[in-house]
C-alpha cells in the first residue's frame, strides 16, 4: 500500500470514535454474492454510508474527499459472525474493563477477521448491552452487537458448568412451557435481539433434549417480539424439536445425530430454517478431549458431510465460529472446511453478508457494497474467488464508516 494511503489510514484508527468520509480506490470490489466484481473501483464513504461505488473512470472522489489506495486489494461488504460469545474473561467485565483492554480483546477476537456486526447467542444480557453501549458511544472499536443474553435450557450443559461457577453466573432453568413464554418476555423486556434454546444439552451421560411444548411456547413467544429463535440440536431428538418447534436457526451442526439424507434436509429447507454450521468448532472440541487424528478427522467429516447436504439442499448457510466459547479466532479453517463441504466463493460469502442481512431483516442496508448502504467494508489482501482462504486476510475493517481494524505500523521503505 502506498505511503499516502496508510497515513490516513492512521488518520482513520487515531478518530475511530467518528465517521470518516473516504475513498477506497483502486481495489476490485464485490458488491454481493450475486453481483458481478468490479475492477479498478472506487468505493466513496460519506456520513457512515456508502455514498457511491463504482469504475474509477466514471466515479466522481468530491474534492477533499481523501483517498485510501487499495491497489491490488479486493472490498466487500462487512462481514456477519452469526455465533459468537461475550464470554472472555475481559468481555465478562464490559462495564469497568478499560477501553484498551476492550479494544485489544475485541479486535483479537472479531474486528481482526472483518466482522462488522456479530449476533452474541449467549452470554449475560446486561453484560453484554454495555459493552454494546461502549462501542455506540465510540470508545471501544468494535463490531455492532446483536444479542440473546441467557440461554433457555431444561439443564445446563456439562461443559459450561465450572465456568459458570467460578465466574459467579447464574442461568435459570426452564421447568414449563408458561415458564419458557415467560423467559422469552423478559429476555425482550431487558433488551434481547433474539433467543437461544438448548433443544439438545450434552450431560456426562447422554443429552438433555427440551420437549417440544417449551421449544413452542418460547418460540411463540419470540415470534410475537419478532425475535429470532436459535436452537443448539446436538442429537436427532434437538433437531426434531426444532423442526416441530418451528426454530428458525440451527447454531451448530448435529454431532450426534444420523447422516443428513436429502429428505430430512427437506424437511429442514421447508421449515425455513437457516444453519450455521461453527465446524472449526468440532477440530476445538477434538483437540482438547485429546482425540486422536483419525478420530479428529471422522468427526469433522461428518460435519462437513451435513453442510454439504444442507448447502446441496438449497438451505440458508450464516457463517459463525462459536469464538468468545473457542479461543480459535483465525477464521481460516472455517473457510476451508466449508469449500470441502461444496461451499464457493459466492456461497461463502452470501453466508457472511447478504444471508445474514436478509435472515435478521437488516437486508434494506446491510450485506451490500451499495450506494445507500452502511458503510460497513472488509478490505481484503487477496482475491477470494481464487482461494476461500483470502477471506481470512483482512487489511481493513469498516463500520459505519469507522475504521475498527487496519495497520499499526508504515511499511519500511529504501
Amino acid at each position: 500500500m502506498r505511503a499516502a494511503g496508510f497515513l490516513f489510514a492512521l488518520v482513520l484508527l487515531a478518530s475511530s470514535a467518528q465517521a470518516q468520509d473516504a475513498a477506497f480506490v483502486g481495489a476490485t470490489v464485490y458488491p454481493s454474492s450475486d453481483a458481478d466484481p468490479i475492477e479498478n473501483a472506487v468505493v466513496l464513504i460519506r456520513d457512515g454510508r456508502i455514498a457511491a461505488v463504482g469504475p474509477r473512470e466514471s466515479t466522481e472522489v468530491p474534492p477533499g474527499i481523501r483517498s485510501v489506495d487499495c491497489t491490488g486489494a479486493f472490498i466487500t461488504a462487512g462481514f456477519w459472525n452469526s455465533h459468537v460469545h461475550i464470554f472472555t474473561q475481559r468481555l465478562l467485565h464490559a462495564a469497568t474493563e478499560t477501553d484498551a483492554a476492550l479494544d485489544a480483546e475485541l479486535e483479537a477476537m472479531l474486528n481482526r477477521w472483518g466482522f462488522t456486526t456479530v449476533f452474541d447467542v449467549a452470554s449475560v444480557l446486561d453484560n453484554t448491552l454495555a459493552l454494546r453501549r461502549r462501542i455506540k458511544a465510540g470508545k471501544v472499536r468494535g463490531p455492532r452487537i446483536l444479542t440473546v443474553g441467557e440461554p433457555l435450557w431444561t439443564t445446563p450443559p456439562i461443559y459450561v458448568r465450572d465456568f459458570l461457577e467460578a465466574n459467579h453466573i447464574e442461568i435459570p432453568v426452564v421447568r414449563s412451557p408458561a415458564d419458557a413464554a415467560a423467559q422469552v418476555r423478559a429476555h425482550w423486556r431487558r433488551g434481547a435481539d433474539g433467543i437461544k434454546l438448548f433443544t439438545g444439552s450434552v450431560q456426562r451421560n447422554g443429552i438433555a433434549n427440551m420437549p417440544v411444548s417449551m421449544v413452542e411456547a418460547a418460540v411463540q413467544e419470540a415470534h410475537r417480539r419478532r425475535l429470532p429463535v436459535f436452537a443448539h440440536p446436538q442429537n436427532m431428538e434437538g433437531l426434531e424439536a426444532a423442526i416441530d418447534g418451528h426454530v428458525d436457526i440451527l447454531a451448530h451442526t448435529a454431532p450426534d445425530s444420523p447422516a443428513w439424507t436429502p429428505a430430512f434436509v427437506s424437511r429442514l429447507t421447508g421449515a425455513r430454517m437457516a444453519l450455521i454450521p461453527t465446524l472449526t468448532l468440532f477440530d476445538f472440541e477434538a483437540r482438547k478431549a485429546a482425540a486422536t487424528e483419525r478420530q479428529r478427522e471422522q468427526w469433522l467429516d461428518k460435519m462437513v458431510g451435513e453442510l454439504h447436504a444442507f448447502s446441496k439442499g438449497g438451505g440458508q448457510v450464516l457463517f459463525g465460529t462459536d469464538v468468545g466459547y473457542t479461543d480459535h479466532y483465525d477464521t481460516t479453517m472455517e473457510f476451508e472446511l466449508m469449500a470441502k463441504a461444496g461451499l464457493d466463493y459466492r456461497t461463502i460469502l452470501a453466508s457472511l453478508t447478504t444471508s445474514p442481512a436478509a435472515r435478521f431483516n437488516a437486508a434494506s442496508h446491510s450485506g451490500r457494497v451499495q450506494a445507500g448502504y452502511d458503510a460497513d467494508l472488509v478490505v481484503l489482501e487477496g482475491d477470494p474467488a481464487r482461494d476461500v482462504r483470502n477471506f481470512a486476510r483482512v487489511r481493513y475493517a469498516i463500520r459505519a464508516g469507522r475504521t475498527i481494524y487496519g495497520p499499526r505500523r508504515p511499511p519500511r521503505t529504501g
